[in-house]
């Protein structure tokens, strides 16, 4: 199976556009469009080489609009176990007095999310599809996917779909297409919500339980197990290009699962469901093979919690370009730009980053999902190869313009 590319896009600290191969929606299977991006500056390098790592896999969302593409964080991908569903193991008993339900398997898990999980129907004209979300707050916040509702326009709709089959009309209340996030308000009061875990405990080998509405089929658990931490995946279309650094899982995640919560065997959600790999696609469409990706919930709350108070969200950069044609290891930096982090932590043009925080950069967009698991003010370690010799230097993240 040959990839088909898009042109690539500007080599800029914030990535590439990469590959790219087409992925399906869910019903109808007309495309919502996308919100324009602003176009951001260019800079030699680019990458024209196939997928790394992936013979002949693409990267599908689990949901609507859009095209994905996947940059491996290895030479090679590793072959994934089956996906066995393992049972929840059971809580300790809930403290006497407490009305806290003890959870003894999947079935309560999902019995106690799923008044919580939403299908949103978005539309403008003709075009439109359908994907999920999930309510955080009780007075109708819902998490899901940029490119789920964050291209709805002002003559579009949002119709958010409740698990007693009640619908109400939802509003878009802000997204950023950089991590694939967006927020939808809807006008309740006492909504039923999901707590919300943390990722940086998860391991590999924990249970994992996706909701969703994929293609169209409401109120759908699967279950398996977390595969793996921190991949680096790229997504985007029409303009715009989101970098994660996903939990994977082989819980199937199929077209319409986009936006909606990846729990944990404690019901919190541990990441938002965003993209599947795929071996191809068959009449149009294409479906689980065991390898989902999901945002992992520690960053996603941040631009949530940022959305909310204030329509936007920020993004954190070193302040470089980066070179893209650079085979690597490591991330060659293209230019610093004046006044920022790298600049005053004394980054040269020519450098080659090998490592963040001591973990080992093999290409750009490992440096950049890396970069964008942090927040503008923190600081990371990074290690640079200049002239023959390594070093490390300590940069402040600011947030981009």
């Amino acid at each position: 199976m040959s990839v088909p590319t898009m042109p690539p896009g500007p080599a800029t600290e914030s990535g590439n556009q990469g590959p790219y191969v087409g992925y399906p929606y869910g019903p109808p299977s007309t495309p919502v469009p996308m919100g324009s991006e602003p176009k951001k500056k260019s800079y030699a390098g680019v990458i024209t080489g196939a997928i790394a790592g992936v013979a002949a896999v693409g990267l599908v969302a689990g949901g609507i609009g859009g095209a994905v593409g996947y940059l491996a964080a290895s030479n090679a991908a590793s072959p994934e176990a089956a996906a066995v569903p393992i049972p929840v193991v059971a809580e300790p008993e809930a403290a006497a007095g407490s009305s806290t339900p003890v959870l003894t398997g999947i079935a309560d898990l999902a019995a106690q999310a799923q008044p919580a999980v939403v299908q949103l129907n978005v539309g403008e004209g003709s075009q439109g599809g359908t994907g999920s979300g999930f309510v955080i707050s009780e007075d109708g916040y819902i998490v899901t996917n940029h490119h789920v509702a964050g291209g709805v326009g002002e003559n579009g709709t949002v119709e958010v779909v409740f698990s007693d089959e009640s619908t109400a009309t939802g509003t878009l209340v802000g997204s950023d297409a950089g991590y694939d996030l967006a927020v939808v308000k809807v006008n309740r009061d006492g909504l039923p919500s999901l707590p919300l875990g943390t990722s940086s405990d998860v391991r590999v080998g924990d249970v994992a339980v996706a909701l969703g509405s994929p293609l169209g089929l409401q109120g759908t658990v699967t279950s398996g197990i977390v595969s793996a931490l921190e991949r680096p995946v790229t997504a985007g279309g029409q303009g715009s290009t989101s970098f994660i650094n996903a939990i994977q899982t082989d819980a199937a995640i199929n077209p319409g699962n986009s936006g909606g919560p990846l729990l944990n065997g404690s019901g919190e959600v541990i990441g938002v469901n965003t993209a599947i790999a795929t071996l191809g696609a068959v009449g149009g469409a294409a479906g689980s093979i065991g390898l989902g990706f999901s945002i992992p919930i520690d960053t996603a709350q941040r631009i949530v919690d940022e959305i909310i108070s204030t329509g936007s969200s920020s993004t954190p950069v070193i302040g470089v370009s980066l070179d893209t044609s650079f085979p690597g290891p490591g991330a060659r930096v293209a230019e610093v730009t004046p006044g920022s982090g790298a600049d005053e932590a004394g980054l040269l043009d020519g450098d080659v980053i090998t490592a963040i925080d001591g973990d080992v950069i093999a290409e750009s967009t490992e440096l950049v999902v890396s970069i964008r698991s942090n927040a503008p003010g923190d600081s990371v370690e990074l290690t640079i190869l200049r002239d023959g010799r390594t070093q490390d230097v300590t940069v402040t993240l600011t947030a981009a313009e």
